[in-house]
């Protein structure tokens, strides 16, 4: 091996090495600068603020609503499911409709059509095991397929960091906890679809049950055993009920001074006949404020999430839950087609 040949440099060639040195650590400084702030635009562009009054919501692609406008001859019909098809209304992931396999295609469906309409996507869980303790709406996954259902649907979740996300985690899973009994299953359950939906630009609400049905006082108390406030935004009432917008104003207030400061939003896409003591297809029906009417510092906003024209069950002379009925859509609509 040859021994290294050192040369030394004239005095005005060190000066000039110096010089080149600090120029070079300037520029390498300012490009610092520049991915920093960079980093901080991007950043700040994808922390979108939260849901609030006039938030622009999307219109759901292949809703039931607008299957059904394409599908009937009946003149009546056809303006209901129109109106509805065009109004911005929450999606309902189920796996029925949904299974395993198909879900996160069908997410990354609705965020396309979202991001194209410029608006938020309202998403609404709704597959646990044993969901709805045998009631009408009785299904569900089993435990493992569930939690690989909910993967599949927090892929394109996440990927989508430029689209607002709204997420109603499973409706009635608190709420109906201590008349079923399994609010020892449902906290882990919750917990997991939490911490796997969780993610930029996503605004994840529990279940708040409403404002006729349990006290606040225990409401907060299964919410709080979810364990999982630092990854909410809060909670939603009034999901597939008719309470009156001012009782789930006041029932919303309640229960987030019980739970630190939580924030809400209120289903009113069928409230707008006033309450009604039934919660299974009530006649007399109306379809209540559009959603991002109205708000204020708990109430993020008002949103459609029962999708008005889908049956509660088969009560009242209503099809199977979820499916489309035409006569209720027909009497939700009729003063405001």
């Amino acid at each position: 091996m040859r021994p290294r040949r050192f040369v030394r440099l004239s005095p005005r060639a060190r000066s000039r090495r110096r010089l080149w040195w600090v120029i070079g650590g300037v520029v390498a400084f300012a490009v610092a600068i520049v991915g920093v702030v960079a980093t901080v635009k991007v950043s700040h562009e994808l922390a979108a603020s939260p849901p609030a009054v006039g938030t622009r919501i999307a219109v759901p692609v292949d809703s039931k609503a607008a299957r059904a406008a394409a599908s009937t001859s009946d003149p009546e019909e056809k303006a209901a499911a129109q109106f509805l098809a065009a109004q911005p209304t929450a999606y309902w992931l189920t796996p029925e409709e949904t299974p395993p396999g198909s879900a996160g295609q069908r997410v990354q469906d609705l965020i396309e059509s979202s991001r194209e309409q410029d608006a938020a996507l309202v998403l609404v869980v709704y597959g646990l095991p044993e969901r709805d303790c045998g009631n009408f709406s009785a299904g569900g996954l089993s435990p493992e397929a569930y939690t690989e259902w909910i993967e599949e649907i927090a892929g394109p979740l996440h990927a989508a960091g430029d689209v607002r996300k709204i997420v109603i985690v499973e409706p009635d899973s608190l709420a109906l906890a201590p008349e079923c009994g399994n609010l020892d299953q449902r906290l882990p359950e919750l917990r997991m679809v939490v911490d796997r939906l969780a993610s930029t630009n996503t605004w994840l609400y529990l279940d708040g049950g409403h404002s006729n049905w349990l006290p606040a006082s225990e409401m907060a108390e299964l919410i709080s055993a979810v364990g999982a406030q630092d990854a909410v935004r809060g909670f939603a009432t009034n999901v597939s009920n008719f309470q009156a917008d001012a009782d789930e104003f006041a029932y919303a207030r309640e229960l987030s001074s019980l739970l630190g400061g939580a924030h809400a939003v209120i289903d009113s896409s069928r409230n707008g006949a006033g309450p009604t003591g039934e919660w299974c297809n009530p006649a007399g029906r109306l379809v209540g404020e559009a959603p991002g009417t109205f708000g204020d510092e708990v109430v993020d906003t008002n949103l459609w999430i029962k999708p008005p024209g889908e049956s509660d069950g088969e009560c009242n002379g209503g099809p199977r839950a979820g499916q489309w009925w035409p006569d209720a859509a027909k009497e939700l609509t009729r003063e405001a087609r």
